[in-house]
């Protein structure tokens, strides 16, 4: 085989093989990566309004128990006025002749 044959087969397989192939490979790496791209984006849409409709849902339940529940203070406030309004009236009915314990 003469020297010109075997560069002659060198640049026919690279013309009819290889540049082809990396085109191929090339194109389809390019479409990969733009359908991982819109993907992607998507998830990360999703995600955004997954996370923002938790966000309104805690907003809603902090409202919740804020208006449902009562706080520490106001509940010792609540409970020193009624204790003071007990012994009020454990006060009275002594004083009025019914006395507490045993006789």
């Amino acid at each position: 085989m003469p020297p010109s044959d075997w560069s002659l087969d060198i640049v026919w397989w690279l013309t009819v093989v290889e540049v082809p192939a990396l085109a191929g490979l090339l194109l389809l790496i390019w479409r990969v990566r733009g359908e991982l791209t819109t993907a992607v984006d998507t998830r990360v849409t999703r995600v955004s309004q997954e996370m923002e409709s938790v966000r309104d849902e805690l907003a809603r339940h902090k409202v919740d128990v804020a208006r449902s529940y009562v706080s520490l203070e106001t509940l010792r406030d609540t409970e020193s006025r009624l204790t003071s309004h007990l012994v009020r009236i454990e006060k009275k009915l002594d004083s009025v002749g019914f006395h507490t314990g045993v006789n």
